[in-house]
């Protein structure tokens, strides 16, 4: 079957041209045919979003100019950005001949093209990106249509399709939440030294000495006038070219200065009178260099100095980062070299007669307090030997007593493969559960490279804070973590208020420097029970804290080697219990510089196992880890000032552990049933329920970001596991074993034993010793 079919000759040559470029020329005059008043109205949404994600960017990328300029080059940039591409996407859709509005779906595209770029460029994954970048593009584009549709008078379209957008949003918070459950606030019992707040005064509060504050600085500065015209004390310049390298022109230019003359700036806040007053220097961490970030500790230099100490905030911002200009290499080390450079003006300005310093710097007593990588940087510069030997700076160390070192959320990175540890040095460490930048416990590293001499009258502690984030520290780094716009996106859902987590970083820093530079001894219950301190610190979230002295006598720390059997003071047995010897993990499963004994009461234990496996009856006996003290240990504990027994413990009974005993009313993961025994040379025992003394809270759980699903696709995971391992210090007074039997000698104990009563217990032991308690004085100076 066939048919002739006839064909219309195709114009050929000149004639195909001109009628395709005739063609062309008419759909791009008709390319906003479709755009009509609605849709052109329409584009306020699309032009709103893209804004708003240029004004955020911006926010997170200062320029230097200031909040106001920002935002007006963010909206400028936006509406530059959204004509150019969506009026080029307009005229490439209106070649395709679609009938759609060619503008509204250009301006979208590139709206959604632009939020895409900046959360990918925000270190969200592209996944995540994408799915975010849609979603806020059909917002827009939906709002900008419901706008729209009121403005062409189309009242209950637009008005039902407002609706919507407004209800969406409010629907899926109230019907999504945190997979993760928030560890409630277990609120602070009194503990045996609730006498402390009936004798000492709130070290949160400020003291009776008037404060005078003024600033020192080169008398040169761009940008602020402190340090420039009306600084009252002129610094010197500093020559840091021998250790950086890398300090772009842009950086330069905006702060007047290259590495060959960093400047001494400093805020001070100084008591009234004749002196001498200890000196504390405080030094901020890593953030946007041109948002400045010294001034966000003057709630603690007021408080200091109104008590007697000389504090000094000093201005590194431009050591800090820029989206423009990058960060300087060696900015640790050079953050270090510049306290100690500080550390020698000072000590300039005490020896000239009419500066305000003349005569009134206790040399002796010193002080170092960081933040982020202050934190860091403050314990370097005590153990500032390590990297500066040759360094005309490091006389400053010889000069000033650096007695103490405090480090709020400190980073804890190896320079030149080298880290500092302190011999001697009183060290304090806060951090907070929720703490979206350092998000794994970095000091506690620092607190395990802390160790004393026998009989140093100097310690160590650390507090743990369940729902404290890392910018509230300083007052200028806003509620954020994370610049924006990845900070939107961390919940912020249970970080408690920051005016509560500056009072527990004020009641600690304060009664820290009583204690080791005032000599107010009263207040080191502090340090050893949180507890003791619950009338100053909110009860609003949950603490764990560590304690070690020159006073602690090592029983088990099991650094010794990697046999079960044997520990520093004797040797060990099980009985019904798994055991390891492991080291303490963080979030990333990057191991900490400790090692502890992971005990676990499993249904069957591998001894239990082992037992059935050799046909042995079961023997009865409890399961309990016991320490049998080796004879050197006991007659030095004879006749020794010893109080009590010490060691850390962390609960390993979590969400992570899904073995674990659960409360089948509440549906929570119950904590570890552990008790104490003290044995002595007669067989007298006394034994004593932990939670008697102390409870075993749960670990903090915490999910960092809005979404579980998120969590994963920002920064590659970095947030790692919703845990990690965190010791609490328990101190169990032999007065309390003797209430249990008062037949025990505490002078001469031969074995240590702990039993884990509930079924699948899990617990990490370390730091297992003895102590001594210094009388407290009857009141403080």
């Amino acid at each position: 079957m066939g048919m002739d079919l006839e064909y219309a000759p195709l114009p050929q040559g000149p004639r195909l041209h001109k009628r395709i470029l005739s063609e062309i020329g008419r759909r791009i005059i008709e390319t906003y045919k479709y755009d009509t008043p609605l849709w052109r109205f329409a584009l306020c949404g699309p032009w709103a979003l893209c804004t708003l994600a240029f004004t955020i960017a911006v926010m997170g990328i200062p320029t230097g100019l200031g909040s106001a300029a920002d935002i007006m080059l963010a909206a400028a940039a936006a509406t530059l950005v959204m004509a150019l591409a969506g009026n080029l996407l307009a005229v490439l859709f209106s070649l395709t001949g679609l009938r759609i509005p060619h503008l509204f779906t250009g301006t979208l595209l590139s709206t959604l093209g632009a939020v895409l770029l900046i959360l990918y460029y925000a270190d969200l994954d592209l996944e995540a990106a994408a799915l975010l970048a849609v979603l806020s593009g059909a917002a827009g584009g939906l709002a900008g249509l419901a706008a729209g549709l009121l403005r062409t008078r189309r009242t209950v379209t637009g008005l039902l399709l407002t609706a919507v957008l407004v209800l969406t949003p409010l629907a899926l918070a109230y019907g999504t939440g945190s997979s993760t459950d928030s560890i409630q606030p277990a609120g602070i019992a009194a503990s045996a030294a609730d006498g402390l707040a009936a004798l000492a005064a709130d070290p949160g509060q400020p003291g009776s000495y008037a404060v005078r504050s003024f600033t020192y600085g080169s008398g040169h500065d761009l940008h602020r006038t402190e340090y420039g015209d009306e600084a009252s004390l002129l610094s010197t310049s500093v020559d840091a070219t021998e250790y950086i390298s890398s300090w772009p022109t842009l950086r330069t230019l905006f702060w007047g200065f290259d590495p060959g003359a960093l400047p001494l700036n400093a805020k001070v806040w100084m008591p009234e009178g004749d002196g001498p007053y200890p000196l504390v220097l405080m030094v901020h961490g890593n953030h946007m260099m041109e948002d400045y970030s010294e001034g966000g500790y003057a709630y603690l230099g007021e408080l200091l100095a109104s008590r007697g100490f000389i504090a000094v905030t000093l201005d590194e911002n431009f050591l800090n980062y820029s989206a423009w200009s990058g960060i300087p290499d060696n900015d640790f080390k050079v953050r270090t070299w510049m306290i100690l450079k500080h550390l020698q003006q000072i000590a300039s300005y005490a020896e000239q007669s009419g500066t305000p310093f003349y005569q009134k710097v206790d040399y002796d007593r010193t002080a170092l307090l960081g933040h982020s990588r202050g934190g860091q940087a403050v314990a370097m510069a005590a153990d500032a030997a390590r990297w500066f030997t040759g360094d005309p700076a490091l006389a400053a160390t010889k000069q000033f007593h650096i007695r103490s070192v405090i480090a709020l959320a400190p980073t804890d990175k190896a320079i030149d493969s080298k880290q500092a540890s302190l011999v001697d040095v009183n060290y304090l460490t806060l951090q907070g559960a929720r703490d979206g930048d350092v998000h794994d416990f970095y000091g506690d590293r620092q607190y395990m490279r802390t160790s004393y001499t026998g009989g140093s009258a100097a310690f160590k502690s650390s507090l743990y804070i369940a729902d404290a984030n890392h910018s509230q520290f300083n007052t200028d780094w806003g509620l954020h973590d994370q610049t924006l716009p990845t900070g939107l996106f961390l919940d912020r859902t249970h970080i408690m208020d920051g005016a509560e987590q500056r009072q527990i970083a004020k009641v600690y820093v304060s009664a820290f420097l009583e204690t080791t530079l005032h000599g107010n001894a009263g207040y080191q219950p502090l340090f050893r029970d949180y507890r003791s301190g619950a009338q100053w610190l909110p009860d609003t979230t949950s603490y764990y804290n560590r304690f070690q002295s020159g006073a602690y006598i090592a029983v088990a720390n099991y650094e010794e080697d990697r046999k079960l059997n044997t520990v520093r003071g004797g040797t060990a047995t099980v009985e019904g219990l798994d055991w390891s010897e492991e080291a303490a993990k963080d979030r990333e499963s990057k191991t900490k510089p400790s090692r502890g004994i992971v005990l676990e009461r499993s249904s069957i234990s591998e001894a239990a196992a082992d037992q059935e496996d050799s046909g042995q009856e079961d023997s009865g006996q409890e399961a309990s880890y016991t320490i049998q003290l080796s004879k050197s240990l006991i007659r030095n504990l004879s006749g020794s000032a010893v109080q009590g027994l010490t060691f850390s413990l962390a609960n390993h009974n979590s969400a992570g552990e899904p073995a674990a005993e659960t409360d089948s009313a509440a549906g929570a993961v119950l904590p570890p049933d552990v008790e104490v025994e003290l044995t002595d040379s007669n067989d007298i025992a006394a034994r004593l329920p932990l939670d008697e003394v102390m409870d075993i809270l749960p670990l903090p759980q915490t999910e960092f970001t809005i979404s579980p699903w998120l969590e994963e696709r920002i920064a590659d995971g970095k947030f790692g596991d919703p845990s990690e391992a965190v010791f609490q210090t328990y101190e169990l007074p032999f007065e309390r074993f003797l209430e249990e039997e008062p037949e025990l000698d505490p002078d001469s104990l031969t074995e240590i034993t702990f039993y884990l009563q509930g079924e699948n217990d899990k617990i990490m032991l370390d730091d297992i010793g003895f102590y001594e308690r210094e009388d407290l004085p009857q009141g403080l100076n």
